[in-house]
C-alpha cells in the first residue's frame, strides 16, 4: 500500500451527507456508553439541537456526563429499554433516535441468556413500538459484526434486533418512522475491546501479551468514524438499509507488536463463542448488497424497498460471491499504521 493510500485509510471520515441536527430533538438510547459519549460530544460541537436526550439506566454515569455536557439543550432520562412506558415518555416530541443500548459482553450473555434477550431483543421491540407511537422521523440502531453468521448468543440477539428494526419499516406504514441499522466492528479503545486489556497488562509490568490465536484478524474503526457513520447514515437513509462501513483489518499479532514491540506472545486459545475472523457482509447477504464509495448497503428483502431510489447515492451491486470479512479484506493496517492510529486516539483523549 502506498503512503498516500495508507494515510487515506487512517483519515477516512464517513462524513458523506451528514444529517442536519440543528433545531432537532434527538434521543440517544444507551447514551452513557463509549459511543453515546462520543456522539453527544460531536453533536454539541457541530450542531445546535433543540433537545439532546441521554437515556440510560446508570445514574452515576449520567451524573458524570452532566459535569461535561450541561448545555441548555441537554436532557438526562433515567430509564431502561426493557421499560416500554418509560421509553415512550422519553420519546415525546423526538425527531431522531440513535439506539446504542445493548448487553455486549459475549461471556456475560452466554451465562445470562434471559437478560441478554430482554435487553437486546425485547428492548429493540420496545424502541420500535415507542418510536411508532410517538411519531418520530428516523431511527438508527447500532449493530455488530457478531450479528453476521452468529455463533454466540450476543450475536444471535443482535441479528434478531437488526431484523426487528428492518421489519419495523413495514409495521410503521407509509407515513411512519423510518428505521435503519449501522453495523461495524471493533472500536479502537472502547470499553471491553482488546486494546484497553493489553494496556492494563503492559502497565502491570508483565513482559508478555496473551494471544488467543496467531491467525486471528479483526476489523477496526475509531469512535469518531463510528459517530460520523451514524450521522451520515441518518442523512442518507430511506428506511430498511443495513449500512456497513469500509474499514481496515488488523492481525492480532500486529496489534500486540504495535503496542509492545518485541514482547512475548503466549497462546491462550480462543474463548467460547469467539470467532477467528469477523464477517460483516455474508455470502448470502451479498445477493442484496450495494457498494458505495465508503460503505456497503445491505438491502431489506421487503416490498417497500425501491432500489432505483438509491441511484442518487451511486450505489452498485457487489460482485457474485462477494464476502466482506476481516481475513479477506483488501485494506490492512501495518504495525507502524496501528501505532499511528493508537497515538492519534491517545492524543484525542488527552
Amino acid at each position: 500500500m502506498s503512503t498516500q493510500a495508507a494515510q487515506d485509510l487512517l483519515d477516512r471520515s464517513f462524513l458523506r451527507d451528514p444529517c442536519d441536527l440543528n433545531g432537532k430533538n434527538i434521543i440517544v438510547i444507551g447514551g452513557t456508553g463509549s459511543f453515546g459519549r462520543a456522539f453527544i460530544d460531536a453533536v454539541t460541537h457541530r450542531y445546535k439541537p433543540e433537545r439532546l436526550i441521554v437515556f440510560s439506566r446508570d445514574e452515576l454515569k449520567q451524573f458524570e456526563m452532566q459535569q461535561k455536557w450541561n448545555q441548555p439543550c441537554m436532557r438526562y432520562f433515567i430509564g431502561d429499554v426493557r421499560d416500554a412506558d418509560r421509553l415512550e415518555m422519553a420519546m415525546r416530541g423526538v425527531d431522531y433516535i440513535v439506539h446504542a443500548a445493548a448487553l455486549k459482553q459475549v461471556p456475560a450473555a452466554e451465562y445470562n441468556p434471559f437478560e441478554c434477550i430482554r435487553t437486546n431483543v425485547q428492548g429493540a421491540e420496545n424502541v420500535v413500538r415507542a418510536a411508532i407511537r410517538c411519531g418520530v422521523k428516523r431511527v438508527i440502531a447500532l449493530s455488530t459484526d457478531k450479528a453476521a453468521n452468529p455463533i454466540n448468543l450476543y450475536g444471535a440477539s443482535k441479528l434478531a434486533s437488526d431484523k426487528i428494526f428492518v421489519a419495523a419499516n413495514s409495521l410503521a406504514g407509509k407515513d411512519g418512522p423510518r428505521f435503519s441499522v449501522v453495523r461495524y466492528g471493533n472500536v479502537v479503545g472502547s470499553r471491553g475491546s482488546v486494546i484497553p486489556f493489553f494496556e492494563r497488562i503492559i502497565e502491570s509490568g508483565r513482559k508478555d501479551l496473551p494471544i488467543t490465536d496467531p491467525r486471528m484478524t479483526r476489523f477496526v474503526i475509531t469512535l469518531e468514524q463510528g459517530v460520523n457513520m451514524v450521522l451520515s447514515s441518518l442523512g442518507i437513509m430511506m428506511g430498511g438499509e443495513l449500512f456497513v462501513p469500509k474499514i481496515p483489518s488488523v492481525r492480532i499479532t500486529d496489534l500486540a507488536e504495535a503496542m509492545f514491540p518485541g514482547c512475548e506472545k503466549p497462546l491462550v486459545g480462543i474463548r467460547p463463542g469467539e470467532k477467528l475472523h469477523e464477517v460483516m457482509v455474508t455470502d448470502d447477504d451479498a445477493r442484496g448488497t450495494l457498494e458505495m464509495s465508503d460503505r456497503y448497503l445491505i438491502e431489506p428483502s421487503f416490498e417497500f424497498w425501491n432500489r432505483k431510489a438509491q441511484s442518487a447515492l451511486n450505489a452498485k451491486p457487489v460482485a457474485e460471491g462477494f464476502r466482506y470479512a476481516s481475513d479477506t479484506n483488501n485494506e490492512w493496517l501495518s504495525v507502524p499504521q496501528i501505532r499511528e492510529l493508537l497515538e492519534r486516539e491517545r492524543t484525542k483523549k488527552a
